[in-house]
């Protein structure tokens, strides 16, 4: 995959939180969860801007480091999210969360390649 479209899917998924976000219920707990998802979620796309643009390969990997934190933090929101029913369309929240998984494993196989070059 190219650095393009995993920047476009990024933004794709930091949008899909948003959506999926203005479907959670108005309870005190579903609003902080869907916040701090937002939050995590739209870094990701943010920061790998960041890393694209790294002005060496140490700043790069401490960029795609930071991405996939966020992504980890995304993917146990969500998984929260999910057990708690705060968002009841269930099909959205498990796409959301295979979305998620690939992404972290993306991340873990460009830094893992980037270490080792």
């Amino acid at each position: 995959m190219n650095a393009q479209t995993l920047e476009d899917r990024l933004i794709e998924f930091a949008a899909n939180i948003i959506s999926a976000s203005k479907q959670a219920d108005k309870s005190f707990a579903a609003e902080h969860l869907s916040k701090q998802l937002i939050r995590s979620a739209t870094s990701v796309a943010l920061n790998y801007g960041e890393a694209r643009g790294g002005e060496s390969t140490r700043d790069y990997l401490h960029k795609m480091k930071i991405c996939l934190k966020e992504l980890r933090e995304s993917y146990v929101n969500l998984k929260i999210q999910k057990l708690s029913m705060t968002i009841t369309n269930q099909d959205l929240i498990e796409n959301l969360i295979d979305e998620n998984n690939q992404l972290i494993s993306i991340f873990v196989v460009s830094i893992k390649n980037t270490k080792t070059n």
